[in-house]
């Protein structure tokens, strides 16, 4: 028989929460589940953007790996 198992709730966000890392953030359903594979890019402290439907929520999925720091200029 098969277990449908429900992710987390701990690691999804809502809209206009502040992320908490920069990098890629993937659109899941009201329930944690696939809302068509749409991703967002947000900065470190920027809010989240508002998703498409209500009671969808971000899933971070891939980190930015710089350390935020612009080279400086010359």
């Amino acid at each position: 028989m098969w277990e449908i198992q429900k992710m987390p709730d701990d690691d999804l966000l809502k809209p206009g929460q502040k992320a908490p890392d920069s990098g890629q953030y993937e659109i899941v359903g009201p329930r944690g589940g696939d809302a068509g594979g749409k991703e967002r890019t947000v900065v470190q402290g920027e809010p989240l953007p508002p998703t498409p439907k209500p009671g969808q929520k971000y899933r971070i999925v891939d980190k930015t790996q710089t350390s935020g720091r612009s080279p400086k200029r010359k």
